[in-house]
């Protein structure tokens, strides 16, 4: 991730969109693509770029979450993260750190619905030294264990600590908690665990 990357990500609150409210994600301002001159010949071929792998998998075993089919996640015209479509699925920040990857790698996904538990619902139930094993499109599946389990509420996301930048591979898995606030249909909290890379 370049330094300004890094540096967008931190400029920028975060909210979790899908909880009610939304996890603050970080938002980077959108860039101009300036329009190919004219041309009456086509360019030869460009080398292609070797896409990053995708997220199909995570097991957190403790709290016995199997989820598969993650939903890429982007952001929001306000610059907070998408939430999952479904409420059975996590979704991963897409345009963040891949898995495994030097950075945090956000990982986001319901506590509830109306119909009960969702994805994430027993994430506070984790405790250091837990595993999320991350499988990847490209075969790999780097295993992450968890230094600690933070409640942050909404309005003091702390941006930094979950995007800022770090000298080794890390995971954060995001959720909704705290109090429900019926009258704006939101969690007061988010539910932040941090786990750092322990295998490839």
């Amino acid at each position: 991730m370049s330094a300004v990357r890094a540096a967008g990500l931190l400029a920028v609150g975060l909210l979790l969109a899908g909880c009610g409210g939304a996890v603050a994600a970080p938002g980077a301002a959108p860039s101009s693509v300036p329009a190919p001159a004219a041309s009456t010949s086509l360019p030869g071929p460009q080398p292609l770029e070797d896409a990053a792998p995708t997220v199909t998998r995570v097991t957190v075993p403790a709290i016995g979450v199997d989820a598969t089919g993650l939903e890429a996640l982007g952001l929001l015209p306000d610059g907070s993260l998408a939430a999952p479509v479904d409420f059975d699925r996590a979704g991963w920040f897409a345009d963040g750190t891949v898995p495994g990857e030097r950075g945090p790698a956000v990982v986001a996904g319901h506590v509830d619905s109306v119909d009960g538990p969702a994805v994430f619902y027993r994430l506070r139930e984790l405790a250091p030294g837990d595993e999320v094993v991350v499988e990847l499109s490209d075969g790999t599946a780097p295993t992450f264990r968890v230094d600690r389990v933070e409640s942050a509420p909404k309005d003091d996301f702390p941006t930094a600590e979950v995007y800022g930048p770090t000298p080794d591979a890390q995971l954060r898995l995001i959720t909704c908690g705290g109090e429900f606030d019926r009258s704006v249909r939101s969690y007061e909290d988010n539910t932040i665990v941090f786990a750092s890379r322990v295998s490839p």
